[in-house]
This record gives structure tokens, sequence and C-alpha cells, in this order.
């Protein structure tokens, strides 16, 4: 059992949603995302997805495009995933890393796993990647035991949610909306529809995201669902202020999410 399923089964048993916050790697600097995942573990996050910046971001929206930008400037690599991932885990959080596929191919898949095994990470999230083509990542995540997080979305059929969720483990990342990340003033009603979908085909938690960025919006998210996942909201918190004032906008805005999650 990895830390990421003990935290959503503490989660499940106290009748709430588990807070799911997402940042990029390097930013807003090496140094800054080491404080800045930390202040989110300890403002309430349950679990961080510790993203991995790409320079062809499909899924992302225009604040996470922004954060990631700089960190590639600032030169991160790799490695700094771990860095952040370890971070993560000593704070008392359960870390997963949501990565595109190239970057993990170039570094070698048993390679990278066997990393974030050792850095104490809980699994992967890969939006472009689907179980079709995933059987290298698979064999080796079921090896190490670390979980395999797919999506599924609003267009996802029936049986293309079930073969999904065949093959997952940790959760189901259920993407609200069709379209890139951002913070909405509205999560949808595909939401909740299709929370119901994935549940007729498995018993694994699932969790939301794109387009959460209240505390209002997670508490009705955490209605449903087993995990609310918040990244631009988070993201923009950091973007265009000194890090002192936007690790107190980072911790402002994560309780009034966990607040949110726990209400």
């Amino acid at each position: 059992m990895t830390k990421l399923d003990e935290v959503l089964a503490a989660t499940r048993s106290e009748g709430r949603a588990a807070l799911v916050g997402y940042l990029p790697v390097g930013f807003p600097s090496r140094e800054g995302c080491l404080r800045a995942v930390r202040t989110m573990v300890e403002a309430g996050c349950d679990i961080v997805e510790v993203g991995l910046p790409y320079t062809d971001p499909l899924m992302d929206g225009p604040v996470i495009q922004t954060a990631a930008t700089q960190a590639l400037e600032q030169g991160v690599h790799v490695p700094d995933v771990f860095a952040a991932v370890r971070e993560v885990s000593d704070a008392g959080g359960a870390a997963v890393v949501m990565t595109y596929w190239n970057p993990v191919l170039r570094h070698g898949v048993r390679e990278f796993a066997q990393d974030l095994a050792a850095a104490g990470g809980s699994g992967l999230i890969t939006p472009d990647l689907v179980p079709d083509e995933g059987a290298d990542w698979i064999e080796v995540a079921d090896e190490l035991g670390l979980a395999k997080i797919f999506l599924v979305a609003p267009s996802s059929t029936p049986a293309r949610i079930a073969a999904t969720t065949n093959v997952t483990s940790g959760f189901v990342y259920a993407a609200s909306v069709m379209g890139v990340t951002g913070a909405r003033t509205s999560v949808g009603e595909a939401a909740k529809g299709l929370v119901e979908k994935v549940r007729a085909t498995t018993d694994l938690p699932v969790c939301v995201g794109l387009g959460v960025s209240s505390g209002e919006q997670a508490r009705e998210i955490g209605q449903y669902a087993d995990g609310v996942i918040v990244g631009s909201a988070l993201v923009k918190c950091l973007l265009d202020v000194d890090l002192d004032e936007g690790l107190e906008r980072l911790a402002e805005k994560t309780r009034e999410l966990a607040a949110g999650v726990r209400g």
C-alpha cells in the first residue's frame, strides 16, 4: 500500500474528500518550490501533484504554462522532481508526479519509476498516455508498487472508462470539463455524471480536477468525489510576487480549499 492509498483511505474514513494540490517543480524557483509544496501540505493539502514542466503542454492552460516556462528557463531538470517529491513526503503528504510521457521515456521508464519510489513518491499521473500504449509503465509500476493514474473525461465512452479503470490504481483522475487547465467560475454539471459513470466500473477513489478555484467549489465537488484537484488557483498565488508574499497567499488559498473539502 502506498502513502497515497493510506491518505485516501483515511480521508474516506473521515467522510470527506481529499484535497489534491498541483505545483510545477522548479516554480517559482528550485528552493521556492520546495518551500511551496511544504506550505501546501502544512496548510491542508492531503496529496500534492508535483508537475514536471514540459515544452509542449497540451493540457495546460495559461497560468500553468507561464509557471512551467519560468521553471524551464531557470534550468529545471528531472532530478528536481524527486527532490520535491521527497519534500512532500517529509512534510507528511502523499506525493504523485504529473508528467507528459516524453520526459519519462527520455529518462528511462524503469529508472524514472525507481527514482520516484526511492524519493517516497506514490505514482504517476500521465495525461497523454493511454493504457493501450502504456505496457512498459504498467509493468514496472506494478513491480514497484506505484500507482498508475490514468484520466477519463466527459467524452469518454462507457467502454473506454471501463478499459481505463481496469488498469488504473491509486485513483481515477476525472477531468471535469473538456479543455485545458485553468480556474473557472463553475466546474460544470458533467463532473458529477462522470464520477457516477466511473463508479459503475470500479471501487477506486475518483478525484475531480480542471477548474476548481474556490473553497465553495471544493465543498460542492467533495460531496460526490473522493478527491478535489486544484492546480491553477494555487499556482497563481506565486505568480508576479516575491516568494514570501506568494507563500502567504498560497497558504491562505490552501486553507480555504481545505476548509471546503472538510465542510
